[in-house]
């Protein structure tokens, strides 16, 4: 990748952390089955659904990365209750994704897809913020196997379980549905701020219509 085009720094460097949280030094490993292997040849990234030409557009790994770079200043809160704070995030900005292979105007969320079937609903607009990145590094260094490598997704303003590592696409929805964790109790929207951690908190409209 080429060097950065923008650096972000924002609210993320500050002290103060979500109700429930506590700070961590390091960065702990959590996910739920293997670690998937990586085999750049076979590697794609798709986008596809409700596209506004209603073509499936995909990249394979050169020319994903070739994409412009840039990087983001930002905390990740897990809902785990703990927060790494400042950390600077470099991939390739959703919104380089939303103009390259732009949604039809009826769509309102994305389904992030990522190795194993996993899978995590965004509303439009959260997907759409300019902090919203995939990332192939973290402080500088590419991202390890186990934190996500090739590719994970960084959504500083929402719970981490939001942006799953060893992403490999995005699908353009006109209806909201539950993703892999949505579906097993977690919040839909996932707002840290508001500490939204489990389905029962969930307040109306925040979720699919039934």
């Amino acid at each position: 990748m080429g060097q950065p085009e923008n650096r972000e720094k924002s609210g993320a460097e500050q002290s103060e952390l979500p109700p429930g949280q506590r700070l961590q030094r390091g960065w702990p490993v959590t996910h739920y089955g293997p670690v998937p292997k990586f085999k750049p040849e076979r590697w794609e990234f798709r986008v596809f659904g409700a596209t506004a030409d209603g073509d499936k557009h995909c990249w394979n790994h050169q020319d994903f990365t070739a994409l412009p770079f840039s990087s983001v200043v930002a905390d990740l809160h897990c809902v785990t209750k703990f927060s790494m704070v400042g950390a600077e995030w470099g991939g390739v900005l959703a919104r380089t994704v939303l103009d390259l292979a732009p949604p039809a105007p009826e769509v309102t969320h994305v389904m992030v897809w990522a190795e194993y079937g996993f899978s995590s609903n965004l509303r439009l607009a959260d997907f759409a913020s300019d902090r919203t990145l995939f990332a192939t590094h973290k402080d500088g260094e590419l991202l390890t196997a186990e934190h996500g490598f090739p590719l994970r997704l960084v959504v500083p303003h929402l719970y981490a379980w939001k942006g799953p590592k060893w992403v490999r696409g995005v699908e353009y929805m006109t209806a909201d549905r539950r993703g892999f964790w949505e579906e097993r109790g977690y919040h839909n929207i996932g707002d840290p701020w508001a500490e939204q951690r489990y389905s029962y908190q969930e307040e109306p409209g925040d979720g699919p219509e039934l």
